[in-house]
């Protein structure tokens, strides 16, 4: 009898993005829609655009109460987005 390597699809995929170099932008991509779940629907309502550069999400917000509100809240949502995704994307967010 012979024994099989048996291993899950995902890790197949995820490693085969991998390599391809596709596993970075794939989870960026999950992590910025994952913003309306994590912020709420009222912070997503006053979102404009949001992008990852360096490791630091930029956030358009077009209410500066909301802003500034939001930035005394950045770290635990630099470490809810994180864990949405399970793996660290961002390490900071700022919020313009």
């Amino acid at each position: 009898m012979f024994k099989r390597d048996v291993q899950q699809i995902k890790d197949l995929v995820m490693r085969n993005l991998r390599a391809q170099g596709l596993e970075t932008p794939l989870l960026q991509k999950r992590l910025i829609d994952s913003w309306a779940e994590v912020a709420g629907n009222m912070v997503a309502e006053h979102t404009q655009d949001l992008k990852i550069r360096n490791q630091t999400l930029y956030v358009h917000i077009n209410n500066p109460a909301l802003r500034a509100n939001l930035s005394m809240m950045r770290g635990e949502l630099v470490k809810k987005l994180n864990e949405q995704v399970s793996s660290q994307v961002i390490a900071d967010i700022r919020f313009c």
